[in-house]
């Protein structure tokens, strides 16, 4: 009797047990960077069979709900790069995705938030060919070389830090108050694939920054691990005085309280902008389809 009662709870056991795989999502770090894995992987085939999700999932692209069964979740990618903001506090992760195949090039932002062990809402937001300033090599070139590891826990910034940070450079676009901002030297902007950066020491990303835009409708996903913050935002009000307002989301490096990197990504069409270079503005943000001077986009 004795056997067959010690398989009889091994059995018990290995049914109750989670699926192998799901288990390890959670808010904690390790429990965030599972569910970063299983999208990575989904992504990367097109399949998000392998993924927890919920039964009432939250699925948008480009700030719109959308049908995940249609989305560019859906899409098989080669991604070439990849890095992540583990936010605990509010259960969230951000990916900064880029893929540079040729003949689909594209440069991807995916927030997830997860509700005890399984993913309850999925955001995308993503570039490709025709998108403005974009440009997956450039972008792949300049991100995946910088340096964004774990800062040290004494010379962490605070969350609200972070988020302070983030706020006053997205304010700066409506009214000019360039000096509220917490500039650092050298602090470099990819926006799609254009760079600020001259490889000089006084690099700042105070350059092009037009006036009269509203950036609106932000979330956050904080790391104080790695000083970084994301705001998925939309470049405009979205009103019929503050433009259709282009889905947008804006990547912060904050080390000892001051911008170090910025990375841009702004679903818009080339075709689709309006507007002229402000001065002063860096190399490349006045090509064809550059963001201007308060212009807001036109209609998607």
């Amino acid at each position: 009797m004795k056997p067959i009662r010690i398989m009889w709870i091994v059995l018990t056991g290995a049914l109750l047990a989670p699926t192998a795989g799901f288990a390890q999502i959670s808010c904690s770090r390790e429990g965030l960077q599972r569910a970063v894995d299983l999208y990575i992987a989904a992504q990367t085939k097109g399949d998000t069979s392998g993924l927890p999700l919920a039964a009432g999932l939250g699925y948008m692209e480009n700030v719109a709900p959308a049908d995940i069964n249609n989305g560019v979740i859906k899409k098989a990618m080669k991604i070439d790069f990849h890095r992540s903001l583990l936010d605990t506090a509010s259960c969230q992760t951000f990916t900064e995705v880029l893929v540079t195949d040729k003949e689909n090039p594209y440069v991807l932002g995916a927030r997830l938030r997860i509700n005890h062990d399984k993913i309850a809402e999925i955001e995308i937001i993503w570039e490709t060919t025709g998108y403005w300033g974009f440009n997956a090599d450039a972008y792949m070139k300049y991100s995946s070389t910088e340096k964004w590891d774990p800062i040290s826990a004494d010379k962490r910034d605070t969350r609200a830090t972070l988020v302070s940070a983030a706020g006053a450079y997205l304010d700066a676009f409506l009214e000019q108050k360039k000096d509220l901002v917490p500039w650092g030297y050298p602090c470099v902007r990819t926006e799609g694939g254009m760079y600020t950066g001259k490889g000089t020491p006084q690099d700042s990303c105070d350059v092009g920054v037009p006036s009269g835009v509203n950036i609106a409708n932000r979330r956050f996903v904080v790391d104080e691990t790695i000083g970084s913050v994301l705001v998925f935002c939309t470049f405009g009000a979205g009103s019929p005085t503050g433009g259709s307002g282009a889905p947008d989301s804006h990547l912060f490096r904050v080390e000892n309280g001051k911008l170090r990197y910025v990375h841009t990504l702004t679903h818009l069409l080339s075709a689709n902008f309006q507007g002229t270079l402000p001065k002063g503005s860096a190399p490349g943000l006045g090509a064809p389809g550059g963001r201007g001077t308060g212009a807001p986009p036109k209609n998607q």
